[in-house]
């Protein structure tokens, strides 16, 4: 299975870069269902919940994100087309096994932090929005953990 790695992607705006993650969240969220509806195997009743609990979590990410977006006055990408143009995380391909689909979800996850620490720099620095970088540095918390977690459950350290 090929690894989804994307180049880090420069955005020009902070809207930008927050729709950005608007569509790397909304992937996310149909990738980890995806994961929890097909994982197979000696995992499947460690990894099936674990995925729930994931696209659980980033459902509440993309919507707090979104409505940080509406209320500074930007438009979140809303439209699947639109989310699948944007976002630096593709789809999942289908037939992984459980092991690819951790190995997966690791670099996507480490994308988004890479991503996420742009976003966070240009809301302090060129738009000195503390509130929306704080909200990222959450998010980015929130996945590093998860990072860290699945890097153990493949037997990997950091």
């Amino acid at each position: 299975m090929a690894t989804n790695k994307s180049p880090k992607t420069t955005t020009q705006t902070l809207e930008e870069a927050l729709n950005l993650q608007v569509a790397n969240f909304s992937v996310l969220y149909m990738k980890l269902h995806h994961y929890h509806w097909f994982v197979t195997g000696p995992t499947f009743f460690s990894l099936h919940p674990k995925f729930e609990e994931m696209y659980n979590e980033i459902t509440l990410h993309l919507d707090a994100l979104a409505e940080r977006m509406l209320g500074q006055g930007y438009k979140p990408a809303s439209r699947l087309k639109d989310v699948l143009s944007i976002s630096s995380i593709k789809e999942a391909e289908g037939g992984e096994s459980a092991e690819e689909m951790v190995t997966q979800l690791v670099a996507d996850y480490t994308q988004v932090c890479t991503e996420l620490d742009e976003a966070i720099t240009m809301a302090e620095e060129e738009e000195e929005d503390q509130a929306t970088a704080d909200l990222l540095t959450q998010f980015k918390q929130a996945i590093e953990k998860h990072v860290y977690m699945l890097n153990n459950f493949l037997g990997k350290k950091r």
